[in-house]
């Protein structure tokens, strides 16, 4: 079935977004908007009205990789598997070897590119952060937790999980083998029980 006019195809977006992925985890900043809407299969035109520029583009990765993290707080059930389920999600998505590099990556382009840098930190951890406080706040509103401070709580929580992990990755340190699934539930456990009502 044909667009209407005006119409955007998601397919594309999601085009542009994969090979902007591949391409800045391969070489960063230097990569053109030429070379991202070749990669993707669309015209520059396409590229440039959905992503005027290599910062929407950051800040879009950042928010999708934010919306898969945080899938697990909009899922109702008991603070427990909500939180194993964000804290794995959060692992998966921070510290598997592929994420390296775009780890590196952005860290490497605050210095030449703060706007970007900030862009991607607003787009994808501060507001992982803002919806774990938001889940949080909600949970001591329901009685079923006690978090005066959400926003201290969260943060607290995602250095539980994380550790050391990003700055390993950042560094091209080898990180150490864990379960990922007792991991997760380790800290969701401490969490609770830190904060239980």
């Amino acid at each position: 079935m044909p667009r209407a006019a005006g119409q955007i195809d998601p397919k594309k977006s999601e085009a542009i977004l994969e090979a902007a992925q591949d391409l800045l985890s391969e070489r960063g900043l230097q990569v053109s908007m030429a070379e991202i809407a070749r990669k993707a299969g669309v015209s520059k035109q396409t590229l440039y009205n959905r992503f005027p520029s290599k910062t929407e583009i950051g800040q879009a990765l950042a928010r999708r990789r934010s919306d898969a993290i945080t899938a697990p707080l909009r899922e109702p059930g008991d603070p427990l598997r909500v939180l194993t389920g964000f804290a794995r999600a959060m692992i998966e998505k921070v510290c598997a070897p592929e994420r390296a590099v775009s780890l590196r990556g952005v860290a490497l382009m605050s210095a030449e590119a703060p706007e970007v840098a900030r862009a991607v930190y607003e787009g994808g951890p501060a507001e992982s952060l803002r919806r774990l406080s938001a889940w949080l706040a909600q949970q001591h509103a329901e009685g079923r937790l006690v978090v005066r401070d959400p926003d201290a709580a969260a943060e607290m929580f995602s250095g539980m999980v994380l550790g050391h992990a990003h700055l390993r990755h950042v560094m091209g340190v080898p990180h150490p083998v864990f379960d990922i699934d007792a991991k997760a539930q380790d800290a969701a456990i401490r969490f609770i029980r830190a904060f239980s009502a």
